[in-house]
């Protein structure tokens, strides 16, 4: 598995002070964009929280997510979250290491009680001590929260104190594009109260026995979740419940459970499941299976397989602007795009991990991740295969069947309402439910005249 390192580097360790004035939590930040450019260690925050040892609950989830792994279990993984600045909230994010699960925490302008939230993206150090102060922390008193350097330490020039090399896998860099793609098409599916939630929260397996295996399916009923033998009308998928085990940090202080979803196909599907807090929502995004990352999805290979995504893209990412509601049909208008493209060039934007999705605002919004868009084309297995194949001239159109020469075999791909199927074994298998085939792809891209010379780089 192809990955490479990314280097962090703090000023001091993250770390939970308590003093004559009070307790304080102070969030180192490593390196990160802001709209002033690349900074070493940003600042987006400094003031208060509004619900201090729910803030610390959920941040702890999230770093749990960062440090798990549900499959694969022996293979360690951990990566300190990401934290976005968008003007009004803060958001930590973190991806598991097996690429299936997403969870992201939005503390909004109401959990914060300070200046004005600066705007940017970063890592933020969350440590083993300060994991462990975090979980002991008690009481309501009040606390107050530093997300970057203490204000002496922004002009200091001494070097960092704090380092610490990441493994970033391939896979795990396209898992953060392929979670948004699909919350995307995600529809509030069913919304529990409190007691209902937690009740409902708390049936779930915690391991990863026999009684978690394969794909759940439930349906709403009355206030809360029946589970269903299959996905009738309604239903959800819920594959791997063991997945949801983060929520437990803060499930005494849920307000409400919302469950989103795509419509049941009979298949198994990727579904989020966000908790609603005081001031804050704790949202964790599951892949269709607890052995299948996120990765592998096949939900931007349209967009990526086209040169308006790319052209668009590079305007689109202009008028982003670290808004926390990127609205396409607003994007289209300013751009002077026709919304289809907009949504593509968004999705291109994603592999770069430029822009999230935000389900309950049913929005997307700006962050900068370190990623680099082209490397996410060149390490995507089936891109490539498709810009091989239709580089080297194996794809032969014929209105609206095409033949594509692969190996030994040709294989035909038919068009039809603007949806293309194959008979290959991968289309076999997933009709379409993963994406697009490589032979697909060619063809897509050979009808819409796309440049394919990438596939040699």
């Amino acid at each position: 598995m192809t990955r490479t390192l990314q280097a962090l580097a703090y000023s001091r360790p993250s770390a939970l002070a308590s003093s004559q004035a009070g307790r304080s939590l102070g969030l180192e930040t490593a390196g990160g964009s802001t709209p002033h450019g690349a900074e070493a260690h940003p600042r987006f925050f400094s003031g208060f929280l509004a619900s201090p040892q729910i803030a610390a609950r959920g941040l702890l989830a999230v770093a749990d997510v960062a440090a798990a792994r549900y499959y694969q279990r022996t293979l360690l993984s951990s990566l300190d979250p990401v934290v976005t600045g968008n003007g009004d909230r803060l958001r930590f994010e973190s991806f598991s290491g097996c690429c299936g699960v997403y969870a992201r925490l939005d503390v909004l302008s109401e959990g914060l009680e300070g200046v004005e939230t600066g705007h940017g993206t970063t890592n933020v150090d969350v440590n083993h001590p300060l994991r462990e102060a975090l979980s002991r922390m008690g009481g309501d008193e009040p606390l107050h929260l530093r997300v970057g350097p203490q204000e002496m330490a922004v002009t200091t020039t001494a070097g960092s104190v704090v380092e610490k090399k990441v493994p970033l896998p391939d896979r795990w860099l396209r898992g953060f594009a392929e979670a948004q793609v699909a919350s995307a098409a995600f529809d509030l599916r069913a919304e529990l109260p409190a007691a209902d939630a937690v009740r409902f929260l708390r049936s779930l397996p915690t391991s990863s026995g026999v009684a978690a295996r394969g794909a759940r399916w439930v349906v709403p009923a009355g206030r809360t979740l029946r589970p269903t033998t299959r996905p009738v009308p309604g239903a959800v998928c819920l594959p791997g419940p063991q997945r949801l085990t983060a929520l437990q940090r803060v499930l005494r202080y849920a307000s409400a459970l919302r469950v989103y979803g795509p419509v049941a196909d009979g298949a198994a599907a990727a579904s989020a499941w966000e908790v609603v807090l005081p001031g804050m929502r704790l949202t964790l995004t599951l892949s269709p299976d607890a052995s299948r990352g996120f990765s592998g999805e096949g939900g931007v290979l349209e967009a990526l397989a086209t040169d308006d995504a790319a052209a668009d893209a590079e305007l689109v990412s202009v008028l982003l602007a670290w808004e926390p509601r990127i609205e396409p049909d607003r994007l289209a208008e300013q751009a002077g795009l026709p919304v289809e493209r907009v949504r593509a060039a968004l999705v291109r934007l994603g592999t770069a991990g430029r822009v999230g999705y935000d389900l309950a605002d049913a929005a997307y919004f700006h962050r900068e991740l370190p990623y680099d868009a082209d490397r996410a084309e060149r390490h995507n297995p089936r891109l490539v295969a498709a810009r091989r194949l239709a580089r080297e001239g194996a794809v032969a159109l014929d209105g609206e069947l095409a033949a594509v020469r692969s190996g030994e075999r040709s294989y035909q791909v038919r068009e039809q309402a603007g949806a293309l199927s194959c008979t290959c074994q991968w289309w076999a298998d997933y009709r379409g439910r993963r994406g697009p085939c490589k032979h697909a792809l060619a063809v897509r891209m050979v009808s819409r005249g796309a440049t394919v010379a990438g596939g040699a780089r």
